[in-house]
């Protein structure tokens, strides 16, 4: 990048020349019309998704950077292909700006979002850019899946085990650590760095499907529920339950966290940011508990089977040694949009 250009705002090149600057970020092959044309391959079904972020509210040049930014924009679209079974295909990029912002700052965005995207095969494929009093920027991703391979959020059933595909907690300990840098003492530097950069840098779980691919090859394909742990542990498994008309019992001592919280957070304090912090991208799975095992063998330690589907529609944290009682989990007690 030309650092003579460093100080160049987006009102100083107007709509067509930040246009022609982000163009570069994308196949010229595809790009260039009214709309992208994706060729999907044949029997295969066709998955979209949208999410919109904003200044201040999903990121902050407190914690990230423009390339960290355009990461985790790109990675919150990617995660929620997976959670479908999806396979991406691509992404389009709306941008609404104020006319101030440098136009280094878009480019480093962009940048961000094109080094998530290279991990798996995709491209940005389109999108718009407007004026607007707020940055905010709205991702829509495309992914296909064959239909005997989607994951829904309607298909738990009861005796299904619950499987995380990795830690929960790091990224909210990574923002914690972000905003108030003196938290913390007890962590090592590693282990510092490992927190902030799952706040920073999270990974999508794209990487678990051909894993059950392999695991539930059968004539007859097994239903399996699922989300991302984007809202956080509780949430996913509070929104399978009612989506499939079911409950579930999850096991506190299961869950898998980080081992930096053994020494650093209370336990109380740990499990609040393993359920309710949110951000993880991990992928909240229910299968058959024999399934269940051969998937967490597959990935390693950090995945686990953290609890069962049962009767009813309560959704109860159960603690095996007994040291705590129970307690219903509900939505009310993680990050809600437009909450008091």
């Amino acid at each position: 990048m030309n650092s003579n250009f460093s100080s160049q705002q987006v009102q100083d090149i107007g709509e067509q020349g930040l246009l022609e600057r982000l163009q570069r970020f994308c196949p010229s092959e595809i790009i260039g019309d009214d709309a992208a044309v994706l060729v999907t391959a044949p029997e295969q079904s066709l998955v979209v998704t949208t999410d919109v972020l904003i200044d201040g509210v999903h990121f902050s040049n407190l914690t990230t950077s423009p390339e960290d930014a355009g990461w985790r924009a790109a990675a919150a679209n990617l995660s929620d292909l997976a959670a479908m079974g999806a396979s991406p295909l691509g992404i389009t990029v709306g941008l609404g700006l104020p006319g101030e912002v440098r136009v280094s700052w878009v480019e480093r965005l962009y940048q961000g979002i094109t080094e998530c995207l290279q991990k798996y095969n995709t491209s940005i494929v389109g999108g718009d850019v407007v004026r607007s009093p707020v940055t905010t920027l709205a991702i829509t991703a495309f992914g296909q899946v064959s239909p005997y391979r989607i994951i829904r959020r309607s298909a738990a059933v009861i005796g299904d085990a619950i499987v995380v595909t990795g830690v929960h907690g790091a990224s909210h300990a990574g923002l914690e650590l972000l905003l108030h840098p003196q938290l913390g003492q007890s962590l090592k530097d590693v282990e510092r760095m490992a927190l902030t950069r799952a706040h920073q840098r999270p990974q999508p779980r794209l990487d678990v499907l051909p894993i059950l691919c392999k695991i539930l090859a059968s004539p007859s394909p097994i239903p399996i529920a699922g989300m991302d742990s984007s809202d956080g542990l509780a949430d996913a498994i509070i929104q399978i339950c009612r989506a499939s008309g079911v409950g579930a019992v999850l096991e506190r001592r299961q869950i898998s966290m980080p081992a930096a919280f053994d020494h650093w957070l209370t336990e109380e304090q740990a499990l609040a940011y393993a359920l309710y912090g949110g951000e993880d991208f991990e992928l909240v799975l229910c299968l058959p508990q024999k399934s269940a095992l051969a998937l967490v063998q597959h990935l390693g330690q950090d995945a686990a089977i953290v609890g069962n589907i049962t009767p009813g529609s309560t959704v109860l944290l159960h603690d095996e040694q007994k040291k705590f009682p129970d307690q219903v989990l509900s939505l009310s007690q993680g990050f809600q949009h437009f909450s008091q």
